[in-house]
Parts: C-alpha cells; sequence; structure tokens
C-alpha cells in the first residue's frame, strides 16, 4: 500500500509531538503535581517594547528593506547570521561582540555577513530609544523582516531577549559547516531544544544563499579521499559546479534551480541529487528525514507554515531574559564598559 506525502507529512509530525510529549513526562503515570518553573523563554513578550520603544520594529523593518534592495543577497546572509548566533549560547548576540578571539572572529565565522546591517539598525534605535533595545532582539526580528522581503513567511516575534557578555571562537567553530553527517546535525539540534522537523525546515532557508567553493570542494574530485567526485552528485550539476568553482571562495548558490526565490525547489533539488552542501544531500538520503524532504517538496504550503514556527522555536533557543542576565548593549559590537 502505497501512503500519500500528506499522510506521511502528517504521521512525522505526530511521532514527532508524542516523542516531545515522552520526553516530557506527559504521557508518563501523572505524579503529584509540583509548581510550575518559568522557562527564561516565558518571559519573552509581543508587547516587551510597546510603552518603551514602540517604534522599534518599523525602524529595523525599513533598514533591512533598504539594505536588501542595495544587495539582496544580504536576505540571507541575515537569516544565517541569526542562525549563528543562536547556535551558540543562545540567541544572545554574542556573534556580534567583536574582539580577539570572539565568536566573530573564528575560523566559521569569516563568511558571516550582515554585521553592518545590524550595527546600523542599533545606532538608528539608540536614538530614538536609548539603552532599551537589546541586539539580540534586533537580530531575531531582522531575520523574519528578511524572511519576509525574499517572498518567506511573516511572523511575530516576541522580545526581552538580553545581550551576552561572552563570546568564545572555539565554540563557533562546533556549528555545522556543511560536510558533517545527519546523526551529528540531529544531535546538535536536539541540544538546542530543536527536533528533526525542525533541522530539515530550517535546512530549507538554503532555498537562497550562497556558500563558497570552499566549502563543497571536497565532493567536487576527492571525496573521501577516493580521488573522485561525491557519487550522490549529479553528473550534469558536478559539471556546474566544476566550472564555477575555479576557486575555493567563489560563490555559488545554494538552490542551483531557484537561486533568488523563497520555494521549496531546493527539497526537489535534492531529490535530484543536487544537494550543494554534504548536509543538505545527507537529508535526502537519510531514513529519519527523507519522508520530511519529499512532503515539503510538493507542499510549499506546508513548508512555509512551519518555517515560521521552526524560527521561532529557533528565535528562543537559550535566550536571556532574567534580572540578573546579561545586559542592553550600547553598541553591538561591544559589551558595556560599566
Amino acid at each position: 500500500m502505497r501512503w500519500s506525502l500528506s499522510f506521511v507529512f502528517v504521521l512525522v509530525l505526530v511521532v514527532l509531538h508524542l516523542d516531545g510529549l515522552a520526553k516530557s513526562g506527559a504521557l508518563a503515570t501523572p505524579k503529584t503535581a509540583s509548581p510550575k518553573v518559568s522557562s527564561p523563554q516565558d518571559l519573552l513578550s509581543f508587547t516587551h517594547y510597546l510603552n518603551t520603544c514602540p517604534d522599534v520594529e518599523g525602524i529595523i523593518q525599513n533598514k533591512v528593506r533598504a539594505w536588501v534592495k542595495k544587495d539582496y543577497t544580504l536576505a540571507a546572509s541575515i537569516i544565517r547570521l541569526h542562525f549563528h548566533d543562536c547556535a551558540v549560547r543562545g540567541c544572545d548576540a554574542s556573534i556580534l561582540l567583536n574582539h580577539a578571539g570572539s565568536e566573530r572572529r573564528a575560523e566559521a565565522s569569516k563568511t558571516l555577513r550582515g554585521f553592518q546591517v545590524i550595527e546600523e539598525i542599533k545606532a538608528e534605535v539608540e536614538k530614538r530609544c536609548p539603552g532599551r533595545v537589546s541586539c539580540a532582539d534586533i537580530l531575531t526580528a531582522a531575520a523574519r523582516d528578511a524572511t519576509v522581503l525574499i517572498g518567506g513567511p511573516f511572523w511575530e516575534v516576541p522580545f526581552g531577549r538580553k545581550d551576552g557578555k561572552v563570546s568564545i571562537a572555539r565554540e563557533a567553530n562546533r556549528v555545522p559547516q556543511g560536510h558533517e553527517n545527519v546523526t551529528d546535525l540531529i544531535q546538535f539540534f536536539q541540544a538546542r531544544g530543536l527536533n528533526i522537523l525542525d533541522l530539515v525546515i530550517l535546512s530549507g532557508s538554503h532555498t537562497i544563499g550562497r556558500s563558497t567553493c570552499h566549502s563543497i570542494q571536497h565532493r567536487l574530485s576527492n571525496f573521501n579521499g577516493t580521488y573522485k567526485p561525491d557519487p550522490s552528485l549529479n553528473a550534469t550539476y558536478l559539471r556546474v559546479l566544476k566550472g564555477k568553482c575555479g576557486r575555493r571562495y567563489n560563490y555559488v548558490d545554494l538552490d542551483g534551480t531557484t537561486p533568488r526565490k523563497f520555494d521549496t525547489e531546493y527539497y526537489k533539488n535534492l531529490g535530484k541529487k543536487m544537494g550543494l552542501l554534504s548536509t543538505d544531500q545527507g537529508l535526502y538520503r537519510d531514513s529519519r528525514t527523507s519522508p520530511i524532504v519529499e512532503a515539503l517538496a510538493t507542499q510549499p504550503e506546508l513548508f512555509t507554515n512551519q518555517f515560521a514556527v521552526s524560527m521561532v522555536k529557533l528565535g528562543n533557543v537559550q535566550v536571556l531574559t532574567g534580572e540578573k542576565d546579561g545586559e542592553i548593549r550600547g553598541n553591538c559590537n561591544f559589551v558595556n564598559p560599566y
């Protein structure tokens, strides 16, 4: 009996939901109720700046729009910058700190862009609402606005994040770089409160954006020491990539079909062996993720709706919201001197 992709996708959602309930203890034998302890993300609020900086979202939106109008590729860069921030120490703007030994100076961060966009937004916000709005909140909202500008979904961003004071380069180097296996990716996401569905959905941000040829060089000519290309690469696509990657730091589109459009071609490309990064193609080959990939390839609304949900979850990872947690930086590049 053949199941429809819609049914498979719903089944995956149910399994993931039940798995979450099991891990949370919701399916266990009832025990004596204990007082509920609020998590840091529970302190985030959609009205956090209602009285202290009511125009902050408009300021962020206008600045992001102006930058993306000048350079369309910055939309993907801002989304990626947000992911790299949340992936290390949570969404605390630690990726923005610019000092020796910081995440920003790490080898893994060399190709990150969008810092100037956030700096310009922060400067304008400080003029209007000095000392009120965190860099972490600005980056989170900017990622949402960048998504909308390239045709992706809108979602409400809850605010109230504080900025972290610690940023360590070696921690940034643990962020996935495009050559990890699916098990490593799943474990990385689960350690941050994200599940397999979030992994596949957020990987779909590769429907836009670019990567350096350096990240795929191992797939083009000497895969796993074989002196041959990665056999999982489409032969025609391989020739295209070799033509574009004469230099290791040339750029190549993550979506080889519709690189300027937020759509589900990324998932369709995986079925054609046209995933640019090893981590992309691995999602199609692995039995834990392939049913989700196949479902999303044919159901754009599922992708856009769930992308918004997963981005909200990403933006809530290990946030700092307590009175004694973090600070509101005056300049996103540096911790406050006091």
